[in-house]
């Protein structure tokens, strides 16, 4: 069994970058390996492999958890390379959250592929209901719809996100109340969803505390991720729909919690 030890050689070195990157290579297919699974993998002792953890960890590449590790998700596309990835997918989430907050008339609507989405379920589906948005691209969708009535949040542009963010946001959305927040997420871990932009991790925690109800609506290629800015727990989240039901402890995670998870039609 290989293992490192002090002052290693150039070579040393080289096999301990090649071993990470399988660790990496591992971690994106089985997103929550445990050490010891990971040793017995590539042959190589526990100690090993928490030092190759911890090496990832420093570099922002993984997230440490409880006897092993997450991928991070440290920045994603900009929106307008997202709404061209997994459209049949996002349909279906759109489709299926619909049915859950139909009865709503006063909605908070975050910015992201999925929920742009399910803004032009919702402009064709409803009539005389309010939405209050801080995207460009929600807002625009909303806008086939004459009935409805979009309050458009100020703040600082974000460019790759056509969204509004910053402290005036977050004061405009204080005013409002509304029956239902829709989010999105970059990433849903054991902890919680978050996000890879702080400043929008900030504005969806403030339309979960303004709001009745809530709905996260995310691809199944946010499962056991971690991102920067977590912006709740999973006890702060009612409804989470997706395409593919979560595995393992995000799934615990999310009973615990007494999370309901809604699997959108394929």
């Amino acid at each position: 069994m290989e293992s490192d030890t002090v002052a290693q050689s150039p070579g040393k070195y080289s096999k301990r970058a090649r071993r990470q990157q399988e660790i990496l290579q591992i971690l994106a297919e089985e997103p929550t390996m445990r050490v010891k699974a990971l040793a017995g993998r590539l042959d190589v002792t526990t100690e090993t492999i928490r030092r190759d953890l911890e090496d990832l960890a420093e570099q922002g590449l993984i997230s440490r958890t409880y006897g092993g590790a997450m991928l991070r998700t440290e920045a994603e596309p900009v929106l307008s390379h997202r709404e061209r990835e997994l459209v049949k997918e996002r349909e279906g989430i759109a489709r299926r959250a619909f049915r859950e907050c139909a009865a709503g008339k006063t909605f908070m609507i975050g910015s992201g592929a999925t929920t742009a989405i399910l803004a032009k379920r919702l402009a064709f589906e409803l009539r005389n209901v309010t939405v209050i948005a801080h995207s460009f691209a929600v807002a625009t969708a909303l806008a086939q719809n004459p009935t409805i009535r979009i309050v458009l949040a100020p703040g600082v542009y974000h460019a790759g996100e056509g969204a509004m963010h910053g402290a005036q946001t977050i004061r405009f959305l204080q005013d409002y109340t509304a029956d239902w927040a829709i989010l999105g997420a970059s990433a849903l871990s054991p902890d919680g969803p978050s996000d890879a932009l702080i400043e929008a991790g900030d504005v969806y925690a403030t339309m979960l505390r303004q709001a009745s109800h809530n709905m996260i609506v995310a691809d199944h290629t946010k499962f056991d991720r971690m991102a920067t800015a977590r912006y709740a727990q999973w006890s702060e989240i009612e409804v989470l729909v997706s395409d593919r039901r979560p595995e393992g402890p995000l799934m615990r995670a999310l009973e615990r919690s007494e999370v309901r998870f809604i699997q959108a039609e394929g």
